[in-house]
């Protein structure tokens, strides 16, 4: 479903991404571990062109994101082409980002209905759905203000999940929560991940890492370091730097 090929990417003389190769395959979920600073949130940035990459591409279903290719040269899209395919690629940020002038479930069906321009009935009816799939269908009235960090992060995931996307991009989801409002947000990933959608999730939480994924992604210096099945990387790491890392963070 995701493939990442060569992608390098430099903000001034930082070197954040260094020739990353990556592939997701339909259905399964990733899960990206490494320090601060190795490059994971620009990885995927890079996969819906949020952040251009300087060199390398990214294809999501065999479509390259941000370009079209003629021969050997790739040219950028425009804007509104980008736009389309980003409709494709949901994404979880670990702010929410959620507009706070709007109800819950307003939140939900901007996209659908004002980028998709699908029917507002029918945009409604699926966001209850969502709502009711990650626990917040009482709260479809509320906003983002009146929630805790753990629902509105919850309802983020709802939007994400409201354009029907190939595939879905959490960025430390559960980074700006309290400690004790973790674990209802894990729980709707988790679900995800059974059902089949397509993740490829960054975090510092090994525990949904070694439950959820199918693959474990380790990433330092802006190079993927090593990966494999959760067993393999996370019991048995290869690489010393996954070890000491890995020895820091259980």
């Amino acid at each position: 479903m995701v493939e990442v090929r060569g992608v390098h990417k430099s903000f001034g003389a930082v070197h954040v991404l260094r020739g990353v190769d990556l592939t997701v395959r339909t259905g399964e979920a990733t899960v990206v571990l490494g320090p601060s600073g190795s490059g994971k949130s620009t990885l995927l940035r890079c996969v819906n062109h949020l952040e251009r990459a300087d060199r390398g591409h990214v294809s999501v279903d065999g479509e390259l994101i941000g370009y079209r290719r003629r021969g050997d040269v790739l040219y950028e899209l425009k804007e509104k082409q980008i736009l389309r395919q980003r409709g494709a690629i949901g994404f979880v940020f670990q702010n929410f980002n959620l507009f706070p002038h709007l109800t819950v479930l307003e939140n939900i069906v901007e996209a659908p209905v004002h980028a998709r321009h699908r029917p507002r009935a029918g945009a409604e009816r699926e966001a209850r759905e969502l709502a009711e799939r990650v626990g917040i269908a009482d709260k479809l009235g509320a906003y983002p203000r009146q929630l805790s960090g753990g629902q509105q992060q919850r309802v983020a995931i709802a939007r994400a999940l409201a354009l029907d996307p190939k595939v879905v991009l959490f960025d430390e989801p559960t980074s700006a929560l309290d400690p004790e409002l973790v674990g209802e947000v894990l729980d709707v990933m988790r679900d995800l991940a059974r059902r089949g959608t397509t993740m490829i999730v960054v975090t510092h939480e090994i525990g949904f890492a070694r439950e959820a994924a199918d693959t474990v992604v380790f990433m330092d210096e802006g190079r993927i370091v090593e990966s494999g099945t959760p067993e393999q990387v996370l019991d048995r790491p290869a690489h010393e730097r996954t070890r000491a890392f890995l020895a820091k963070v259980r």
